[in-house]
């Protein structure tokens, strides 16, 4: 009876080893998750990966002007809501032009940290919090400001202080320092 109480424990011990292997295999054949063409890596922060992304390359342009580099490559961690090149080009003609010039600093850095939540919001927490909260949620972002989410034909929508409203597009591009959701309109604070 000892022995096969042994062998049963062995079994079991068997059983679970193997399900651990498969599943740190799984998880280490999965694709790191694709941006702008540019495969984002959970070991990178997040400006080591959105310089690669050729989506984002007016969001790069615009973070370093407005000298947010240092912050957005420190630990975080950071929930960002990044507009693509098309979000930027949805604006009136100029407009990116404009807030590149060193004399409207202010208001690109307060443009961009309302793209920013401080802490790491996955889809799926961000999810729950709109469902907890009756179909939608208030996100404080690091300007200050506010973000209104709620899903919309079971879409993650994002509405800003001035009605504007921006889908996510690509959700949980993690990061060593947060985490990444891609957005097809740039957000605007009052």
């Amino acid at each position: 009876m000892n022995r096969f109480k042994n062998l049963s424990l062995a079994a079991l011990l068997a059983v679970a080893v193997t399900g651990i292997f498969t599943a740190s295999t799984a998880s280490a054949q999965m694709k790191d998750p694709e941006v702008g063409g540019a495969a984002m890596y959970p070991s990178k922060n997040i400006i080591e990966n959105a310089v690669n992304s050729k989506d984002h390359t007016t969001l790069v342009a615009a973070v370093k002007a407005a000298g947010l580099v240092d912050t957005l490559e420190g630990k975080g961690p950071f929930t960002v809501f990044a507009p693509t090149n098309e979000a930027f080009d949805k604006l009136p003609a100029g407009t990116v032009d404009t807030l590149l010039k060193p004399e409207n600093k202010d208001t690109l850095v307060k443009i961009l940290t309302y793209h920013v939540v401080a802490g790491k919001v996955s889809s799926k927490d961000l999810v729950k919090m709109i469902k907890a909260g009756g179909g939608k949620e208030e996100l404080k972002t690091v300007s200050g400001g506010i973000l209104t989410a709620s899903i919309m034909d079971g879409k993650v929508m994002l509405t800003d202080e001035k009605g504007g409203m921006a889908t996510v597009t690509i959700a949980d591009v993690y990061q060593s320092n947060g985490v990444i959701h891609v957005i097809d309109a740039v957000l605007l604070p009052k």
